[in-house]
């Protein structure tokens, strides 16, 4: 080997070494979950979180449900609470996660930012555009994050398809966006019944079918026209399975009406197999996301779509873990993305003007100034 090779040998090992010194070193962001009654505590629970966060503290006011995941992750009975004011005060966390029901977002945000404590949430952002911007003035006044976890915002398709469409505006001007967001249903994929009984509540979830899925399609529409808020919406819910869904919608359908373009969600508990996925059209071509890594594109009248698969993200985007990580550590900032609070807000405007539209039949204008 030649001296000019073993100085880039070297160089290479030790860069290898102070990446892993530095992964290995890097602080963890303590982090408490307020409630377990969202199913997706399990996902959170099974990841391999601990390399990045340190979970300080758990709040459930069920001991039932606070006892099923104690047991099922073996994690410490000592970190469990029902007084989330004592967790905040200490162990002095500087982030919750929260897993409740949507409803109680707003009083997670109530006492976590006036404590300087960074919000995440699942989605959606709220019940209704009152307690988001309640949530959201609160988050500016104290200078705190309020972040919404999507799951489609880790797709490696949907981050390429936006990337070929907005970025490289390989389809020409976007004229219409068709998101499809849903399942057979909670009930019958079996969700525990914790989470059954708040998402089939109006009040506690803001809807049904529409509320569970509908904002995904909001998000990711108000992410891919630049967070445009559309001048109308138009929506129809309906209940196809009154025997299962007595109070709540399974199937939603929300029109959004752009200068340029529109913008379709279709929301359902009344699907045979699950679906997330958008059809983005251009003036010259259209692309499809599959699942979470495939999408198919057509650019040329009369050609074939051709599938692909999209390149992997980075590891701090490909991660709802890594991701808000690296927010909380200030490495990245969120702003104008799928988790933003910006792109959260229009989204729930969205949500609550096909809620009137859907329960007067009338299309629903939006203000020219947006309300909070």
């Amino acid at each position: 080997m030649n001296m000019l090779n073993r100085y880039f040998l070297a160089g290479v090992i030790l860069l290898t070494a102070v990446t892993s010194l530095n992964a290995q070193t890097e602080p963890r962001v303590r982090v408490a979950i307020a409630g377990m009654a969202h199913g997706h505590v399990n996902g959170f629970l099974r990841k391999d979180y601990r390399s990045a966060l340190e979970v300080v503290g758990i709040y459930e006011t069920n001991q039932a449900v606070a006892q099923k995941y104690q047991a099922r992750y073996d994690l410490d009975p000592s970190i469990f609470t029902t007084d989330l004011s004592t967790l905040l005060d200490e162990k002095k966390p500087q982030a919750v996660w929260v897993f409740s029901n949507t409803f109680a977002h707003l009083e997670v945000v109530e006492a976590c930012a006036p404590r300087g404590i960074h919000v995440i949430v699942e989605k959606p952002l709220a019940v209704d555009m009152a307690s988001a911007s309640r949530m959201a003035a609160l988050a500016k006044q104290h200078g705190t994050y309020v972040l919404t976890n999507l799951e489609t915002t880790w797709y490696s398709s949907l981050h390429e398809a936006h990337r070929i469409s907005v970025g490289e505006k390989k389809l020409g001007e976007i004229t219409k966006i068709v998101s499809h967001f849903g399942h057979k249903g909670p009930a019958e994929i079996g969700v525990p019944p914790e989470f059954f009984a708040w998402l089939t509540d109006p009040v506690l979830n803001g809807g049904g079918a529409s509320a569970d899925f509908g904002c995904y399609g909001g998000d990711i529409i108000t992410w891919l026209l630049g967070n445009q808020r559309p001048l109308s919406v138009t929506a129809t819910f309906q209940t196809n399975k009154p025997g299962i869904y007595k109070v709540v919608d399974d199937n939603a359908t929300i029109i959004l009406e752009y200068p340029k373009a529109q913008g379709i969600i279709q929301a359902s508990w009344d699907w045979p197999f699950p679906r997330k996925d958008v059809h983005i059209y251009g003036r010259s071509g259209i692309i499809r996301t599959i699942d979470d890594s495939l999408y198919d594109i057509r650019l040329d009248r009369g050609q074939s779509p051709t599938q692909k698969t999209a390149r992997s993200l980075p590891e701090s985007f490909g991660d709802s873990v890594e991701y808000f990580a690296a927010v909380l550590r200030g490495e990245i900032d969120p702003k104008h993305s799928l988790s933003s609070l910006e792109t959260n807000l229009i989204a729930m405007e969205i949500m609550e003007a096909a809620r009137e539209s859907a329960k007067t039949g009338q299309a629903v204008v939006l203000s020219k100034v947006r309300r909070n």
